[in-house]
């Protein structure tokens, strides 16, 4: 071997050597659920004055502006009981977290379509409160809670980590938060097999990109695939969901809203696309259409007589309206159309939060325009 290329081949060893050391641990990007060229697209449609986003962003605008006028609610024991023991104290203890994350979340994505630096500080407000304050989660349904309304504090986390008036001291104050509070409470029950399991990855996954944690996002993966298909039936049913007699349907939603956006996340930040897996006739595109079908003839629901069903009057929000809309895009439906352009801008903004602004941020597998 000549010296000119021992030399060449030193250079090249050393270059992939600093490469690996700068990047083989960690998560490309930092968005989560809002990859840039998604934020770039709708700045577009909004400067355009397109329908539905303009009105969708109004929306927004108005739950950002909100939460400039309720102080944090971030408490050192998130102690939450179990819903089904004591629902009006679940109910009451979940709600700050809930008010805050939404809070958290609307504003830094106000600022991610706008550049307003007064959306971003109130965004940081609310992640501070809960970093600094919050050292626990206790209870029956403190981990299944911070899980599933939690996660609208890491879409803003994720959002604002490039912010550059976010200081270093609080930057590591969250982080620490992040990885000893809010992770912990998801990986204590991302092993379950049903919808508590599917927020608790899905939050999990949110930490791993906001630390940027290589191994934690691949064991989430693989949780996510180990045991998608004894989820769901061959029919499309989920077979742990439609035990909960007259809310099976809701559990069906509440099951596959955060295991669609743990698979959006991870096609964010691998290119690995879940959406399409599929085995002996299941899959998660049968399993949403077996949910609109179910959600728009209750009566012939087989599992319980009676079943509730989401409307544009639920309680928290147009399920499975938002999850549908979000689905949209991804699997092409007519029907998913047909069902949600009546009640467009889609929004879900309390209690879970996975697709809370679907109509503003839609997704796309094969580029933005």
């Amino acid at each position: 071997m000549n010296l000119f290329r021992f030399q060449s081949l030193c250079i090249a060893a050393i270059i992939i050597v600093l490469v690996s050391a700068c990047t083989g641990d960690r998560i490309p990007g930092t968005s989560a659920m809002h990859p840039k060229a998604q934020i770039d697209f709708v700045k577009r449609q909004l400067e355009q004055d397109k329908a539905p986003f303009t009105a969708a962003f109004g929306i927004l605008t108005e739950k950002a502006d909100a939460a400039f006028g309720t102080s944090h609610h971030a408490v050192e024991d998130f102690a939450v009981p179990g819903f089904y023991q004591d629902k009006e104290n679940h109910r009451r203890l979940s709600l700050g977290l809930q008010t805050d994350a939404i809070g958290a979340y609307s504003c830094a994505l106000v600022w991610a379509l706008t550049g307003q630096s007064r959306y971003a500080d109130r965004a940081l407000y609310f992640l501070k409160g809960w970093a600094t304050v919050n050292k626990r989660y206790s209870e029956m349904d403190g981990s299944l809670v911070m899980s599933y309304s939690g996660t609208a504090l890491l879409f803003a986390a994720n959002l604002l980590k490039d912010y550059e008036e976010w200081n270093a001291e609080d930057r590591q104050q969250f982080e620490w938060w992040t990885r000893h509070v809010f992770r912990d409470a998801a990986n204590s029950i991302r092993f379950r097999n049903n919808n508590s399991g599917d927020w608790s990855r899905f939050a999990s996954l949110l930490a791993d990109v906001y630390l940027e944690d290589t191994a934690d996002f691949e064991e989430n993966i693989r949780l996510i695939k180990s045991d998608l298909f004894e989820k769901i039936a061959t029919d499309g049913h989920l077979v742990e969901e439609v035990k909960r007699e007259k809310n099976g349907i809701w559990y069906t939603h509440f099951s596959l809203a955060p295991l669609t956006a743990s698979m959006w996340v991870i096609y964010n930040h691998t290119g690995e696309n879940l959406f399409f897996l599929e085995k002996d006739g299941a899959s998660v595109n049968k399993a949403l259409d077996y949910l609109l079908y179910y959600n728009r003839h209750p009566q012939e629901w087989p599992f319980f007589k009676g079943p509730a069903t989401g409307h544009a009057d639920s309680r928290y929000g147009f399920w499975p309206a938002n999850l549908l809309e979000a689905m949209r895009p991804v699997y092409r439906s007519t029907a998913y159309e047909t069902f949600v352009a009546p009640y467009r801008p889609l929004v879900y903004a309390a209690h879970d939060f996975a697709w809370v602004f679907p109509s503003l941020m839609p997704l796309s597998l094969d580029g933005y325009p």
